[in-house]
């Protein structure tokens, strides 16, 4: 069995071939640019390779609702050239295969869920922490979508008392993302994160947003597992930080074990690393395939 992969970020699109075993055989990956071009790219590497079926898990927010007349666009990106995109329907064009479509975080948490730290859980939330914050949903053993779908990234924040950045989201200023992700790491203090020491005040601050979004989801969904993936979560210093941000946060108000004794193994990294993404489009593939 031949299933096809895309996870398409605003950075890069990775696309793959795998199996029913979730074992990648072949990929390749080039920068995201103007539509045409990308896409060019990506059908060129499926033709010919026989796959049986495409799952596509990309940055967004895309229109999921097969009802509506723009299902499979990309809507409101602020991404250059993508905003109104057909991506599904410049495929379906392309390849006559059954097509999963989602966005890249959900698809990276449907990975974890059938492959990864999560696997044999029916719920989990998947957080990817890089160029901006987006977060997928694994309930009761199905992807959440809803009205849109998850957009976790850009919840409210309860702003720390010694920070006094303005936050770069462009739609809210100071929500999750405007306050946490790479580029906010970046603008607050002039250079990378990656360039900053692991005992840098950063991530202190880091550490703080990013467990009070821990704690809110932790609230609100009552996932089993909550994953951490991305650029920024490969400084690994981070990972106690936030489980002592969220243990502070809830405050023993949440009497399960796996919170009160078990952080360590239930805020986590990807099980399956970097191939997250990759790996969950090809789930998606896989269950499209199944007519699921």
């Amino acid at each position: 069995m031949r299933i096809g992969a895309i996870e398409a970020g605003g950075t890069k699109f990775v696309c793959g071939i795998g199996n029913e075993e979730g074992v990648i055989e072949d990929r390749v990956s080039f920068p995201t640019e103007n539509p045409e071009s990308t896409m060019a790219n990506v059908i060129a590497y499926f033709e010919g390779k026989g796959v049986e079926a495409i799952g596509i898990g990309t940055f967004g927010p895309i229109d999921i609702d097969k009802a509506s007349p723009t299902y499979g666009h990309v809507t409101t990106t602020p991404k250059p050239g993508w905003s109104g995109f057909d991506f599904l329907g410049t495929m379906k064009r392309n390849f006559d295969v059954p097509f999963g479509w989602d966005t890249d975080v959900n698809a990276a948490a449907f990975g974890e869920a059938t492959w990864g730290a999560a696997k044999g859980l029916d719920s989990c939330v998947y957080y990817t922490v890089g160029t901006g914050i987006g977060v997928g949903v694994y309930s009761e053993g199905k992807l959440v979508h809803g009205l849109v779908h998850p957009e976790g990234g850009h919840v409210l924040t309860r702003r720390h008392a010694d920070d006094d950045y303005e936050g770069f989201c462009p739609y809210h200023g100071d929500c999750l993302e405007g306050m946490a992700a790479g580029p906010a790491l970046e603008k607050r203090w002039k250079v990378k994160g990656s360039e900053l020491a692991v005992d840098h005040p950063a991530w202190a601050l880091e550490a703080y947003y990013l467990g009070q979004a821990v704690s809110n989801v932790i609230l609100m969904l009552s996932p089993k597992k909550v994953i951490l993936g991305g650029g920024v979560m490969h400084q690994l210093q981070l990972f106690p930080m936030i489980r002592e941000e969220v243990r502070k946060q809830l405050n023993g108000y949440v009497s399960a074990k796996e919170i009160v004794s078990g952080l360590d193994s239930f805020i986590v990294p990807p099980g399956l690393g970097d191939n997250a993404g990759l790996s969950g489009s090809l789930a998606l593939g896989l269950d499209a395939l199944k007519g699921k």
